[in-house]
């Protein structure tokens, strides 16, 4: 017996893509397996680590702990819809190679789209602003601190764009 697959309409990156999928499929499943997208990272499985955060209608998500079919006509920005219009870096991911705000890069691309959506609802923020902005996300690496400068550079890079 086969499972029911669900027709699913989302735009990603600005892109809008049909596809079929269970209905427990996860949407971090959804991105990597059905459209392609393996910069959203599966690290726990349980949406505490924060790897898999992407934007679905503009608010940092946890697509692990999302079903697919819950996206429904949504927009979603997932790492790879971060940089600019012409390709190259945005400014987070500009920031995060100025600073050296990764190492393995496991979880950089849920801190990119955790920081990119914290810089559109607060612009300047402070030193502990940023590192509030980055609490809900896990790096083994880096100890934090260049993450952090990386936010605050972002926020410079955007000020001045």
């Amino acid at each position: 017996m086969s499972e029911e697959l669900h027709d699913l309409r989302v735009t990603v990156n600005g892109a809008t893509h049909d596809i079929r999928v269970p209905a427990r499929r996860l949407l971090s499943d959804a991105l990597r397996h059905d459209l392609g997208l393996t910069g959203t990272h599966v690290g726990c499985e349980h949406g505490v680590c924060g790897a898999c955060t992407i934007l679905v209608d503009g608010a940092p998500t946890r697509a692990c702990l999302m079903f697919a079919v819950s996206a429904q006509g949504a927009e979603i920005t997932t790492v790879e819809g971060l940089t600019n219009a012409d390709g190259s870096l945005g400014p987070v991911q500009q920031a995060f190679a100025e600073c050296h705000g990764l190492q393995c890069g496991f979880c950089t691309p849920g801190f990119l789209t955790t920081i990119t959506a914290g810089l559109r609802d607060n612009p300047r923020p402070t030193h502990e602003e940023a590192r509030d902005m980055v609490a809900g996300n896990l790096c083994r690496c880096t100890g934090y601190q260049n993450i952090v400068k990386a936010v605050e550079r972002a926020a410079e890079i955007q000020a001045n764009a």
